[in-house]
């Protein structure tokens, strides 16, 4: 009885390890390559698999999926004799799992010796300026040998990246330098470009400001021109309006000598000896002046003609009073100057009464 029983598990486990050695799963994007007796039978999809129990086994379980691969760095000489450090990553899938397996022992060895051989190839016939800016061609030509040699081993080289160029430290600091004195090359050109627009800007400016200056005063100088003109024209028309006499015109002139005297930048006014004679002969030339555009006053300045007389005979005795005193200042200031002694000069006018000088020359030769 126990005989049967221990005979019954027997039995019980070795179904159980057939059965076990008979079904297989292989999961999505697997393939698991089969031998019967040590010779290739078959691939097993994804799915559910029967394979015969104690003659089928699974030799190898091959990752469909792309995979990615980082190699260590590997030191290249450059064609400048340059030796710089280069880390690479490989992106690659497997499209026979039977090649991957049987024509190659391990392809992921293989993959990264032919990646180092074919770097190593490519960069020493580039100088370290070329392949500092050359990895999409380093990388076209990388990706391009692996696929080609890669493809009979059942593999697909997707993607060839150059993750880092490492070159020594002293060519760093050469390049750093380099780079420094670039920027500094650079920044002294956009520096003297500054200066030089800002001058050029600044010399528009001040031209543009000359010219409207220069226009301001030209035509401010026109409209002062224009302005005085007026003036004068308004003046010249008012007085032939106003048809003055001789008289008048002779107190205007006596109004103006004390004026004449009292400037601060006179400090010694010369009076001639013949200054009646000049104020003779410039009622004169007023009284001839009058006679030409007629002596005879307007109408409507009659009523005030006594008043005019009256301020022409003060105006009169003003401007020879002060007369006198710049004679007698003169005078004074001959004597200090001789050191006391009175000097032979001219002889000292006649007094002239203010009443001659507002008379008519004329009359006056009349009379004589």
């Amino acid at each position: 009885m126990e005989f049967a029983a221990i005979l019954l598990i027997a039995v019980a486990v070795i179904v159980v390890v057939t059965l076990a050695k008979a079904v297989r799963i292989v999961p999505q994007q697997r393939q698991d390559v089969v031998e019967r007796l040590g010779k290739y039978k078959r691939t097993l999809n994804p799915g559910l698999n029967l394979l015969v129990p104690f003659v089928d086994a699974v030799r190898t379980k091959v990752d469909m999926r792309e995979q990615v691969v980082s190699f260590p760095p590997q030191p290249v000489i450059t064609s400048d004799n340059l030796v710089v450090s280069i880390d690479t990553v490989l992106y690659f899938k497997v499209v026979d799992a039977v090649r991957a397996t049987y024509e190659i022992s391990s392809f992921l060895q293989a993959i990264e010796q032919l990646t180092v051989t074919t770097l190593r190839n490519v960069i020493g016939s580039l100088d370290l300026e070329r392949a500092l800016t050359s990895r999409d061609e380093i990388n076209r030509h990388l990706s391009g040998v692996l696929d080609e040699t890669t493809g009979r081993w059942g593999i697909k080289v997707t993607r060839v990246e150059i993750k880092a160029i490492e070159p020594p430290a002293s060519i760093r600091d050469s390049m750093e330098k380099q780079m420094r004195a670039e920027r500094d090359r650079r920044a002294a050109i956009l520096t003297a470009e500054g200066h030089k627009q800002s001058q050029i800007l600044t010399a528009e400016g001040e031209k543009q400001s000359a010219v409207l200056r220069a226009d301001g005063d030209r035509q401010a100088r026109i409209l002062q021109a224009e302005g005085q003109a007026k003036a004068i024209r308004t003046v010249f028309d008012a007085i032939h309006t106003a048809n003055p006499s001789q008289k008048v015109l002779a107190y205007q002139y006596l109004q103006a000598l004390p004026q004449i005297a009292q400037g601060s930048a006179n400090k010694v006014w010369i009076i001639p000896a013949e200054l009646t004679k000049a104020l003779e002969g410039m009622g004169g030339a007023l009284g001839g002046l009058s006679q030409m555009v007629g002596d005879t006053p307007a109408p409507e300045a009659a009523d005030h003609a006594s008043q005019v007389e009256r301020e022409a005979a003060e105006a009169a005795q003003a401007a020879a009073a002060a007369a006198q005193q710049i004679h007698d200042e003169v005078r004074v200031a001959e004597a200090q100057a001789t050191g006391g002694n009175t000097a032979k000069g001219l002889p000292a006018p006649e007094p002239v009464a203010p009443e001659t000088l507002l008379t008519d020359p004329a009359d006056q030769r009349e009379r004589g």
